[in-house]
């Protein structure tokens, strides 16, 4: 950095130097020996007339060089007020402005706080002698494919843990492991940020747990596509979380972001994604440290609000991390949902859906794919990378309607063997 500095001030002194041996062989018009070859050349190409020389009037000299003294100031100073701009010249000033970078924003006390907090968490190591994955169910009640996940768990005991956020019913259990793994809930609406608040809620006690190493979400339509031990190995040697973000110039991304998330939350970096995430420990604890950024998007991102429908559960982890972690993010969900029929909500599976086939073709998906909501509805496919390495993108799959049960409990040691 110290290089580019100097590299910078260097261009700026030639730059200084130029505008004065110019002004002092055209304007002055001194003889060619004092002038630099450049003015040499172009007075070959262009011969002065003879003529006898005349007296320069003192107050000529005078003026040319405050003229310059004045072009030097305002480039190294450019004007920064529009009132200044106008009164020298408006386009001048965006000139001089493109020569300069950008200047830097002066952060706020918050932020500064925030910013430390969160890079002493992604520095911080992290490590267990038995590492353990939280599956956190975010459910309004009862978990209808509770007897396809004991089957999932089984005989995998110590390498996982279980918490249940019911928002308006207390569950039924037909598991044992789901067995008093509820926590205090409260009341969740679509859309809203008390959605942002469950998720929060389940990380804090899943966090009570040192071992806990991955935390997945989950919705009481989500089913396995693997089984657990290639789930497990897939999410515990990561190096990444799983957390889907991308931009969306159009009316459903972009198009939901509010002026008054500034200056903390600029545009370019509003990002959108499912909800549906995994993430690493060091992810699970900034989003519990962090209160100045949800703060904006809970006062500022909410459904009819300045005329839009912004819902935070879309924006404010994708938006978080590509802020403070961009690299450290997959930009992809490894929980599956199908968004071909372009309704408000993704298309959901009945029981005359389900086949092998049909979870075959899911999981064996390698690439992601996001679609614009504005009119060019551009299409953006990335291969989905574990470790620098291809894989298959999905873990989990959604919308699965109760009445598939039986049949994913029928095809579950068929699909996670092959």
């Amino acid at each position: 950095m110290e290089k580019v500095k100097k590299d910078s001030d260097k261009d700026r002194l030639n730059q200084i130097r130029i505008i004065h041996y110019i002004v002092r062989c055209v304007i002055i018009n001194e003889s060619t020996e004092s002038c630099p070859m450049g003015m040499k050349d172009m007075q070959i190409l262009h011969p002065p007339r003879h003529r006898s020389q005349l007296k320069k009037p003192k107050w000529i000299i005078i003026l040319v060089s405050l003229v310059c003294i004045f072009l030097i100031v305002a480039y190294i100073h450019p004007p920064r007020d529009s009132t200044a701009c106008y009164i020298f010249s408006s386009s001048s000033c965006k000139t001089i402005a493109r020569w300069l970078p950008p200047p830097e924003r002066q952060l706020t006390d918050e932020e500064i706080a925030s910013r430390v907090v969160i890079k002493n968490i992604l520095n911080s190591q992290m490590e267990t002698k038995n590492p353990k994955i939280a599956f956190m169910f975010l459910s309004p009640g009862s978990l209808p494919f509770e007897r396809l996940w004991d089957k999932f768990f089984q005989g995998h005991e110590g390498k996982f843990s279980i918490h249940i956020h019911a928002s308006r019913v207390k569950p039924v259990h037909s598991s044992r492991y789901f067995q008093n793994r509820e926590i205090r809930s409260d009341k969740v609406d679509w859309g809203k940020i008390s959605m942002v608040d469950a998720e929060k809620r389940l990380l804090a006690n899943a966090l009570k747990d040192p071992d806990n190493q991955h935390f997945v979400l989950l919705s009481d339509s989500c089913v396995p596509l693997r089984g657990f031990d290639y789930v497990y190995n897939y999410l515990i040697y990561t190096n990444i979380s799983f957390i889907d973000s991308f931009e969306d110039p159009g009316p459903h991304g972009s198009g939901r972001y509010s002026n008054r998330m500034l200056p903390e939350v600029e545009k370019k970096f509003f990002r959108k994604g499912a909800q549906w995430f995994t993430m690493k420990r060091q992810h699970a604890i900034i989003v519990m440290a962090d209160s100045l950024y949800y703060t904006k998007f809970r006062d500022y991102c909410r459904p009819g609000m300045d005329g839009r429908n912004c819902y935070a559960d879309e924006h404010y982890l994708p938006t978080l991390f590509h802020m403070f972690d961009p690299h450290g993010v997959a930009n992809w969900s490894v929980t599956h949902v199908d968004w071909s029929e372009r309704k408000w909500h993704p298309k959901s599976y009945r029981k005359k859906d389900v086949s092998l086939q049909l979870i075959k073709n899911i999981s064996s998906i390698s690439e992601s794919v996001h679609v614009t909501s504005d009119e060019k509805r551009e299409m953006t496919i990335t291969p989905c990378m574990w470790n620098s390495v291809n894989r298959p993108c999905y873990l989990f799959a959604r919308k699965f309607l109760p009445e598939t049960l039986n049949s994913m409990i029928d095809l579950f040691p068929i699909y996670t063997t092959v």
